[in-house]
Order: structure tokens, then sequence, then C-alpha cells
């Protein structure tokens, strides 16, 4: 099938005519250019906007990424992990985290385009940008609306430095792109790899690449250059914790090509707490007790059973070679705030 056939026929898929009241959010993108379905990706529902800004400052006093500058091509994400931080952000649609964070799917297609004005006319350009603080901008989507490249392209044109963090294995087409990129600007890449297990991986994380597959993205990262940061998150109580699980997953993750290890246990805030839950009942229905008692008093678990995961985990990390993180939070918006300094344009940072 030829480009221009196959724009045609996802242009045919357009479901604009939504039936009122079905998508109540729709109703706040003011800037929708079209609705779009295709049996590519079936049951998904592409919402076209064109965004009035690229970059996004995060507020100095915002717990999150304080002063931060953040760029998400995306809102929702077809990976639909279970535990993913991001999804109460579809609620600001006018959208519920579940079922709506998975299958509607909001694409700044003028993204690029608005990014080369903001940094043309900014009197301070960003120290640095990150990409992967709310939604995954190498979701499967990336394949079909490729928004990264320019987007590279426009940072890098500008001398902006920049991080990605990703499970999508999309990345792959742009890695060539990205170490022409670190020639020029510090370029910062991590992976989102929480266990090595495949049926868990399959249940939790349905949409998101295999565990093999973004083992093999690690690997590609490595020889175009990168020393990749792997994110060990969310580590699973009685289901990744063990001293041997994490010792086999870190084993896999340094054999790849791992330079950095960043653990996080699992954090489950309002409303993904309870679908975590129902994931958990279904799969896993001998663990709910042990879970509504870790989780009974907030979203992290207790400071005891934090501790003991991290040690196993620089036992781990230890045993296989790695680096020990010297920052003992386990916050993962933090642990992307963090900046080390600049390296040389073959050596990554971590975030």
């Amino acid at each position: 099938m030829t480009t221009a056939e196959h724009e045609l026929r996802w242009a045919g898929q357009r479901v604009d005519a939504i039936a009122p009241g079905s998508l109540p959010g729709l109703a706040r993108l003011s800037n929708l250019v079209r609705s779009v379905r295709t049996p590519e990706f079936e049951g998904v529902t592409f919402h076209e906007v064109l965004t009035k800004s690229a970059l996004n400052h995060v507020p100095a006093t915002s717990a999150m990424l304080p002063g931060e500058w953040t760029i998400n091509p995306y809102r929702g994400c077809t990976h639909a992990c279970a535990y993913c931080f991001a999804r109460p952000s579809h609620e600001h649609l006018g959208l519920d985290l579940g079922a709506d964070f998975d299958r509607q799917i909001v694409v700044k297609v003028n993204l690029a385009e608005v990014l080369r004005r903001e940094l043309a006319t900014k009197r301070v350009l960003p120290d640095r940008v990150a990409f992967g603080t709310n939604t995954d901008p190498y979701q499967r989507a990336e394949g079909r609306y490729a928004l990264m490249p320019p987007v590279i392209d426009a940072l890098t044109g500008a001398r902006v430095p920049f991080s990605i963090l990703t499970k999508g294995t999309v990345i792959r087409r742009d890695l060539a792109r990205l170490a022409a990129a670190a020639r020029h600007v510090n370029v910062e890449l991590g992976l989102s790899i929480p266990f090595v297990d495949e049926t868990l991986q399959r249940t939790l994380e349905p949409g998101a690449p295999s565990t093999a597959a973004r083992l093999d993205t690690l690997r590609a990262m490595r020889a175009a250059g990168f020393a990749p940061t792997v994110f060990l998150a969310p580590i699973l109580p009685h289901l990744t914790d063990g001293q041997e699980q994490l010792d086999t997953t870190i084993g896999a993750l340094a054999e790849a090509g791992a330079a950095h290890v960043l653990p996080t246990p699992l954090y489950l805030i309002r409303g993904v707490k309870e679908l975590f839950f129902t994931w958990l009942r279904r799969w896993y229905p001998e663990q709910v007790p042990a879970y509504a008692e870790l989780y009974d008093s907030g979203s992290r678990l207790p400071r005891a059973y934090r501790d003991a995961v991290r040690a196993r985990v620089d036992r781990a990390l230890r045993r296989h070679g790695l680096p020990i993180p010297d920052d003992t939070t386990e916050d993962k918006f933090a642990l992307l705030g963090k900046r080390r300094p600049e390296p040389g344009p073959s050596q990554p940072t971590l975030f």
C-alpha cells in the first residue's frame, strides 16, 4: 500500500459525528480537527487537535518536576498499563481514567510547527525538555503520526537538551536521528522495563510491547552510542520484589546494555488504585488482602517495606556490576527531574 493510499484509508475512517453526550470531554477540545478510527487500532479513537502550545512549564510549586519543561505529543495511551500514574489527567477532558484513557487518544498534529515558533520567539530557552513525564511519546500511535522526528530536529536546531522516557519500541525508528542530535546537544534516553515475566506483562500492560521487544530496544539504544537508563518501575509487592526475581530482571537489563537502573516501588494514586485492584482481583486474587493492608494508609508502600525492597535491588545491582543510584527518592517524577553535570555527547546522563 502506498503512502497516499494509506492516508486515504485513514481519512476514510473519520468519526467526527460522535453521538452527543457519548464523550462529554470532546466539548472542551475546541481545537479538534477530526476524530478517526481505523482497523489498525481496533477500538481506539484518535482525536486530532491543533495545539496552542508545545512547551509546558511545570510550576515551581508543583510536587512533580517543579520548574521543568515538558512536551507531551499525546494525551491518553494505548499501552493500557493498569498502574499508569498519568491516567487521572484524562479526567481534565471529562473522560474517564479507565477505558477512555486507553482508547480515546488526543493527538497534537501541529506540535512541531508550534514548537518551532515557540523556540524562535522565546527570549530564554528551556535548559532541558523532558518527554514521557505524562504519556508515552513513542506509543503505537507514533508509528502512524510520526510527531517526534520534527520535534527532535527543532530542539536540536535550537540547542535545547532533552530526555526521553518510553516503553515503546517505535523509538528504534529514530535512533539514528537521536544519535545525530547527541553530537550537538545532550540527549538522555530511558526505557521502562519493570519485570521480565511475559505473562505478567501481557495482563498488566496489554497494549505495550513485550519485555523481549523492550530488551531488544535497550540493546539498540546501546548500539547507537547511548548509555540508557532503565526505570525498574513499578516493582510489585509479592509479585516481582523477591531477591531471586530482582536478580533475574536486573541481570537481563545489564546483559541488554542498561547503564543505570532506577527502582520505583508500585505507587497507586486515587482512581488508579481502584483500577489496579480490579486487575489484581482478576489475576492474583490471593494477593488482594496483602495489598489492601500495604496500601491501607495511602498511595505509597510503608517505609520499612520500601527500604527492604531497595536493599534487595541494591544487592542485585552490585551483583551485576551496575551503579547504585545515589538519590534515595522513589518518586518517579523526582528522579526524572534530577540533573547531573553535562557529559560529552556520547555519554548521556541520568534523567
